[in-house]
């Protein structure tokens, strides 16, 4: 048990950053996005034995992080299933994207800042998008291709 408990204190420090990083740009409240964190972690440490290696642990943490978050946020928002995805969605430049539109990104509902923030800030792919928040990988890709015209035209009016 030493051990377990000394290598996720080590998963601990190398992920703590990155999600507290993550959950504030839900809300402002630092106290809110402490609890948030701690409870992931939490859960994560309870649950460690059932984490199958099927994606990288930040994945399966910034999943019970979200899950987290959500449960409080439930009465906020919601995503919505999209059945028939593009053909071809176009990619765009994120990392330039990103600087441009931060102060935007504010102003987004929490599914698409989520989706937004995931796939261009921490740069999860659209499949483990989808699997962290239970929609269709799809869905992630038109989300998220929304959410950029909707920047996009935020930006034009500025």
């Amino acid at each position: 048990m030493k051990g377990s408990q000394s290598a996720f204190h080590q998963l601990y420090d190398l992920h703590l950053d990155s999600l507290f990083r993550f959950l504030t740009q839900f809300t402002q409240d630092r106290d809110q996005v402490q609890e948030w964190t701690q409870r992931a972690f939490v859960k994560a440490f309870l649950k460690l034995t059932t984490f199958e290696f099927k994606s990288r642990f930040k994945t399966w943490l910034f999943t019970i992080g979200l899950n987290e978050m959500r449960t409080d946020m439930r009465s906020r928002f919601k995503f919505v299933e999209l059945d028939e995805a593009p053909e071809q969605i176009e990619e765009e430049s994120e990392s330039e994207q990103w600087e441009m539109v931060k102060e935007a990104i504010k102003d987004l509902s929490p599914d698409k800042k989520i989706i937004l923030l995931l796939h261009i800030a921490e740069g999860y792919s659209h499949k483990e998008i989808a699997e962290m928040l239970s929609i269709k990988e799809g869905t992630s890709r038109i989300i998220l291709h929304r959410t950029k015209k909707e920047l996009n035209k935020h930006m034009q009016h500025e």
